[in-house]
This record gives structure tokens, C-alpha cells and sequence, in this order.
């Protein structure tokens, strides 16, 4: 083995043995795409498969930060080890995380069974940051049973955590807008739970009201055996609700799993990563110049379907056939 794999091995049987240190290390080279990623997703994949991952998603301001807190606080009553990827929006200045949600998650702090990390979207849309897939692998590998993706806040159509997570909790709150106009999003549509949280306010009750005929329009449209997703009332700010939120993933995964749901998910879910690796490496041989040619491919083919002298549809097949795909 060479000298870059023993390293990568000897970071991830520390990561296994539950060094914080060589977590946050693998997480930092899947962020910077390493050279060593391959190496790096290679080790990982004999480990992982076993965490729970929970992706929690809203738009600004329903408290997603101060929910993922106490929610890591009841799941760590029930005994499990915790892992938490907080996907901050990017600083314009240094491309690196806010550290928003880090300041909200100081309860667990000194805990050695939660791991936090803090991951920079870097202008990558969807509410994650393109790193999370194998950030999650990580944490799985160390010995998570539950990881929390908490995506930055979002708008309609900002729901890609939905293809990262076994549960996904939509997080609403009163006084949030229209509660028809907000169901008509994208968001709602991908909810295995709905936390209205802030339910001590008024309008709370218009709030899961609105929900729960929504839910019953969907169930109109569907055929067959459907998840219904509960509704569960919260005051994170006062660690109010969090134990009903784990009772309702609970009742969600073992939903999933009677189903065949959740095999169906994971299988979706590393067809997705499959299919994203193999787009970027497309993308990056776009770049490669042509043996014998001083023009790159594609700016070539693009001025020659401007100049009229080719449609897309035969550039786009020159541009595959030069590449081999």
C-alpha cells in the first residue's frame, strides 16, 4: 500500500474509533475534493450503511438550528451517537461557513457522542453543499447511528436533502405567509414529517390546520399504501416536542422498512451520488484539449452551432463521441 493510502486507512480507523479529530480531518479533504478522495471513498464504503440520516429543511427563520439542538438532545436520551452537518450559507469574502448554526448548538459542545461540522454551500443551490454525500459517509463509517442534516434556508424549490435522507422533517411556523400559498411549494411535497415549530404563538393551529388538509388532498391522488405524515406541534426554544418528533421518525423508519421503502430510498439515494460523479467527471473532460487541435472541444462546437453550421443535438453527439462516453 502506498504511503497516501496508509494515511487515509490510519485516519479512518481512528475516525472508527471515534477521534473527532480524524472525522473532521476525512470531512475536510471530501470538502477540498482531495486527490485522496478516491482513496478516501474507498476505505469509507466497507463501513458505512448503518446511520439513520434525518434531513431537516424550512424556510428562514422557523428555528431549524434551535430544533436540530434539542432534537440532538433527545436523541441522545435514547442512547444514540450523533452526527450533525449544519449547511451554512457561504461568506462572500472567504467562500467558508457562516458558523450560524455552530453558536446555536453549544449545548452538546463537550459531548463526545455528537459530532458538528459546519459546511459552506459554496455557491452550490439545493440547500446542501455538494460535499454532504460523502460528509455523511464519514460520519456513518465513525459510528453515527443518527446524522442530522440541517440544510440552509430555503425557498419552493430548494428540496435536495430529500435524495440525502431516509426522514425528511419540514419545518413551518406560524406567521410564516399563507399557509395554502406556502403548500403549493415544493418544499411540503417532500415531508415525511411536518414540525410546526413555535406552536405556542398565535396562529399555530391555522398552521396545522392547512397542513392537514393538504395532506388529505395528496392522499386523494395517490393509489395505494401512502406515509401520512404526522404533524407534530414544538417549542424548540423551550426544549418543548423534541421526544414526539423521535417518535414520529421512529414511526416513519419502521414504516419504511415494512415497506421495502427504505432499501428503495438508500438505492435511489447511491444511484444519485453515482450518477453526480460521473456528470462532474464528463464536465471535467469538456475541459481537455483536443489531441492535434488548438481550440477546446466545446468552446469549438458552440461557435460553430452559433455560426448556423451545426444544431446542438450533433454537437452535443461529436462532443460524446470525442469523449468516448
Amino acid at each position: 500500500m502506498s504511503p497516501r493510502g496508509t494515511d487515509v486507512g490510519e485516519l479512518v480507523e481512528r475516525a472508527r474509533q471515534g477521534q473527532a479529530r480524524a472525522v473532521a480531518r476525512l470531512i475536510s479533504l471530501v470538502e477540498d475534493a482531495s486527490p485522496q478522495l478516491r482513496d478516501v471513498a474507498r476505505a469509507l464504503a466497507p463501513h458505512t450503511g448503518h446511520a439513520q440520516v434525518i434531513g431537516l429543511t424550512g424556510p428562514p427563520g422557523v428555528g431549524k438550528s434551535t430544533s436540530t439542538n434539542v432534537l440532538v438532545g433527545a436523541l441522545r436520551r435514547a442512547g444514540k451517537r450523533v452526527g450533525v452537518l449544519a449547511v451554512d450559507p457561504s461568506s462572500p469574502f472567504s467562500g467558508g461557513a457562516l458558523l450560524g448554526d455552530r453558536v446555536r448548538m453549544q449545548d452538546h459542545a463537550l459531548d463526545d457522542g455528537v459530532f458538528i461540522r459546519s459546511m459552506a454551500t459554496r455557491g452550490h443551490l439545493g440547500g446542501i453543499a455538494w460535499a454532504t454525500p460523502q460528509a455523511l459517509r464519514v460520519l456513518d463509517a465513525a459510528g453515527c447511528d443518527v446524522v442530522l442534516v440541517e440544510t440552509v434556508g430555503v425557498g419552493q424549490s430548494e428540496v435536495e436533502v430529500v435524495s440525502l435522507a431516509d426522514t425528511t422533517l419540514v419545518l413551518l411556523a406560524p406567521g410564516m405567509g399563507d399557509g395554502i400559498q406556502a403548500a403549493k411549494a415544493g418544499i411540503l411535497e417532500v415531508a415525511d414529517v411536518f414540525v410546526v415549530n413555535k406552536a405556542d404563538r398565535d396562529g399555530a393551529d391555522a398552521t396545522i390546520r392547512d397542513l392537514k388538509y393538504m395532506i388529505s388532498l395528496g392522499r386523494r391522488e395517490r393509489e395505494g399504501p401512502s406515509w401520512r405524515p404526522p404533524i407534530v406541534p414544538t417549542v424548540a426554544s423551550h426544549g418543548e416536542g423534541a421526544d414526539d418528533v423521535v417518535d414520529a421518525i421512529e414511526a416513519h423508519r419502521s414504516w419504511m422498512v415494512s415497506h421495502g421503502e427504505l432499501d428503495a430510498r438508500r438505492q435511489r439515494r447511491a444511484a444519485s451520488e453515482i450518477e453526480a460523479i460521473a456528470v462532474e467527471q464528463l464536465r471535467e473532460k469538456l475541459g481537455y484539449v483536443r489531441r492535434g487541435d488548438d481550440l477546446r472541444a466545446l468552446p469549438s462546437l458552440a461557435k460553430r452551432v452559433v455560426a448556423g453550421e451545426v444544431d446542438p443535438y450533433r454537437a452535443a453527439d461529436a462532443l460524446i463521441a470525442e469523449l468516448g462516453a
